[in-house]
């Protein structure tokens, strides 16, 4: 029935003499009878949904104009985290598309929650883009207030057709209720529910299960799945990382054919593979590598030389040698994208085999290279580069905390040490900081920006809970690394750029001006005098300004996020937070895909260079398509991989803070605000790193406190302090909610004066 009367409805929409008709009115020329008025009003709404009938004034219904239907596009679609919003982003695929995209900040276009037909997060749709309403747009921004416009209100989207569903897996919670059974999904991004065709022995109600998508044709009824997998209660011991593992579709197993190549690689380095190398074996290479690191990507010798300048050889694993084109084992590693470092464990690119084994340069056995060899000047000024494959024989691994501390002896002290050898070493580790410290120098005086503060490690038990944090800290030994991988990096783009070949760049586009002035406003807000911001200098006195102040990881994050995101493309752009022109990944091919393109992509111009006359071998590098459509793929699986870390991270943060309260309820944490609204206050606490929030309501009510709207800050009629970005205060933890991610707080006193 309903597909004779959208048959009709067309007929009658398309034909000449059709003057714009309401609902009755089409109805009544069409003779609906009242038994069908129900599956009339369906076929309306699904040609609507398909794009093949408009509402327009006065809810009269036409065929849409040929200008619009010329606007469809296809792209992906992003759903709002909240779930009572149901908005979502439409991002085109082809940004030529649609003339609108070119002066978008980031271009996309807002698809309200009653346009977003049956497309789920993440799923590739068609959208038509149409005017939006004037005053809705405006309303919009009133909302936002001094935010900062992210679509072009003058547009909105609808979609009109799902091409490819992406989301299949959906992570959640089982309930059941008589016959019915369900899955409340734990991202907010998917519908609030899916319906359970089958149900697995044992399942009981509040377990956390996964479950497959397999339909959602109609708007009017709730998506279904099926059941494929039950973790158990969401208490239970490892399933909270579990659940975020599948929930970002991270791959827990490598296939069997990818496990089988790596089983057939050789554990000793045949004579073979020594062929045309540079022998590296009895040179004082050495690495440095966090305590608990098992894949050692890079390795270093620095040489100093008469006139004062020097030679530093940074050597990298070259997994190129054992990984290639067009294997299992390459269409794994491109797969995954990248290593995934979770707060339990990690989630290798590449199998055990290589990735702990033969492809890291361990101290004291043979490991196949590829070199990148800089000559400098006594002032870090490259004077010249070159690359080699190279064989090397690690001298010595030496842990982050150790060799911060071997870097602070004096001469007088190093000359005690008995060990000929390990006192050469030392001597070579304070010689290499004295280079690298040259060159930090010079990059800061040359424009890049210091983001780099101390972070928080969460310390598991055997069963993976958290029992305690330790706050690592980016000092000389991390930038010693730092320095040198940047150097090969720059170098080795900069030798790719000017080969004029297809490649991979990591690229870091300039900020939106409006973000940048919204930041000086919050670093105001920490009593720091701040002056233009977009001039490269100002931000970085800031940064220097606030480099050890306890504010200093808060306001630094708060840039880092008004910044544009870092990715791969094959465009050499630059960095702006590096400040370099030319810039590139090169030296982690164990744990970053786009490093071991990289690879190829120097070894083909240099064996070109070598042997002009030499056989091409085209399947080694792909071709420019092929190469964009990598860089979109690894940027993609970078931000999942980033956002997975991050979360769960979070989780056994508040894991932890739950033990602590445990064992004293009445426990208080330094916190330092960094940000109120309406609902509350925003702050962090100094020590863990932890960000939560102080609501309004639980605000001490003889206090009286009120928002005042023209400073951003809540005060008091009476005596206590105002609260404002930038206060230093006690507070103690109210509730957590580790489902959610959320942590609520409430205020105690003021920090000690000592501390503020």
């Amino acid at each position: 029935m309903k597909k004779d009367l959208i048959q009709s409805i067309q007929q009658l929409v398309c034909s000449p003499e059709y003057q714009p008709l309401s609902k009755s009115e089409i109805a009544r020329e069409l003779r609906v009878s009242t038994e069908h008025r129900a599956v009339f009003r369906e076929a309306l709404n699904d040609l609507i949904a398909s794009g093949n009938l408009e509402k327009g004034k006065k809810a009269r219904f036409r065929v849409p104009a040929k200008d619009a239907q010329r606007s469809v596009l296809r792209g992906r679609i992003e759903f709002s985290r909240d779930r009572k919003k149901k908005s979502a982003f439409f991002i085109p695929d082809d940004l030529a598309a649609h003339e609108m995209f070119r002066s978008m900040e980031r271009p996309r276009v807002f698809v309200p929650g009653r346009f977003t037909s049956t497309a789920l997060d993440g799923d590739i749709v068609e959208v038509r883009i149409q005017q939006s309403d004037p005053r809705r747009g405006r309303e919009q921004l009133n909302r936002q207030g001094r935010r900062s416009r992210q679509h072009d209100d003058d547009f909105i989207g609808r979609v009109v057709g799902i091409c490819e569903r992406k989301r299949t897996t959906i992570v959640g919670k089982f309930y059941s209720q008589s016959s019915r059974a369900t899955v409340v999904p734990d991202d907010g991004r998917l519908p609030a529910s899916f319906q359970l065709r089958d149900v697995l022995p044992g399942v009981e109600k509040g377990d956390v299960v996964i479950a497959e998508f397999v339909e959602w044709s109609d708007l009017r009824s709730i998506p279904v799945a099926t059941l494929i997998r039950v973790l158990g209660p969401e208490d239970a011991p490892g399933v909270d990382m579990l659940s975020i593992i599948h929930r970002y579709g991270l791959p827990v197993e490598f296939p069997d054919p990818v496990l089988h190549e790596a089983e057939m690689v050789d554990e000793v380095v045949s004579d073979e593979a020594l062929e045309r190398r540079e022998d590296w074996r009895d040179r004082e290479v050495f690495t440095i590598d966090p305590a608990d690191a098992k894949d050692f990507d890079d390795a270093i010798c620095v040489t100093e030389a008469a006139d004062g300048g020097w030679e530093l050889a940074v050597h990298i694993a070259d997994v190129a040698h054992y990984v290639k084109p067009k294997t299992a084992l390459d269409g794994e590693a491109r797969k995954r994208g990248n290593s995934v470092y979770l707060a339990d464990r990690v989630i290798p690119m590449l199998p055990e085999k290589l990735s702990n084994g033969v492809c890291s340069l361990k101290p004291g056995v043979e490991r196949l290279t590829h070199a990148a060899i800089l000559e400098f000047d006594s002032k870090g000024k490259v004077l010249s580069s070159r690359f080699a494959s190279a064989v090397i024989k690690s001298q010595r691994r030496y842990a982050y905390e150790e060799a911060f501390e071997l870097m602070q002896w004096e001469n007088t002290k190093v000359n005690e040490i008995g060990d000929e050898k390990e006192q050469k070493l030392v001597k070579h580790l304070k010689r290499a900081w004295h280079l690298a410290s040259t060159l930090r120098k010079r990059r800061i005086a040359g424009g890049s920006l210091d983001l780099d503060f101390p972070e928080v490690r969460v310390i598991l038990d055997e069963k993976g809970r958290a029992v305690g944090v330790a706050k690592s800290i980016y000092d000389e030994s991390h930038q010693l690394i730092e320095e040198f991988m940047l150097a090969a990096n720059e170098a080795v783009a900069t030798e790719i750029k000017n080969a004029q070949v297809s490649s991979i760049y990591r690229v870091h586009e300039d900020p939106d001006l409006t973000k940048l002035q919204e930041f000086a406003e919050l670093a105001r807000s920490f009593g720091h005098q701040v002056g233009d911001v977009t001039h490269r200098p100002e931000l970085q006195k800031l940064l220097s300004n606030i480099r050890g102040k306890v504010e200093e990881p808060g306001v630094k994050l708060a840039l880092l996020k008004s910044l544009r995101r870092a990715e791969y493309s094959v465009e050499p752009a630059g960095h702006y937070g590096l400040s370099k022109v030319n810039y590139t990944h090169f030296t982690s091919p164990i744990r970053r895909y786009a490093d071991l393109v990289v690879h190829r992509v120097l070894k083909r111009i240099l064996s070109y260079r070598n042997e002009p006359t030499a056989p091409d071998h085209p399947d080694s590098v792909p071709p420019l398509a092929g190469m964009v459509d990598t860089a979109k793929h690894i940027s993609r699986t970078e931000r999942i991989a980033a956002d997975a870390e991050m979360e769960t991270k979070k989780l056994k943060l508040l894991e932890y803070l739950e033990l602590v309260l445990s064992k004293d309820e009445d426990a208080t944490f330094e916190a330092t605000i960094h940000e109120v609204r309406p609902i509350g206050v925003f702050c962090e606490l100094d020590d863990l790193m932890i960000k939560g929030m102080i609501r309004r309501d639980d605000l001490p009510s003889h206090d009286e406190y009120f928002f005042d709207r023209g400073r951003d800050e809540f005060r008091s009629r009476v005596s206590s302090p105002r609260l404002a970005a930038g206060t230093r205060l006690l507070v103690r933890v109210h509730r957590v909610d580790r489902s959610r991610g959320f942590v609520d707080f409430l205020p105690v006193a003021e920090a000690p004066e000592h501390q503020r």
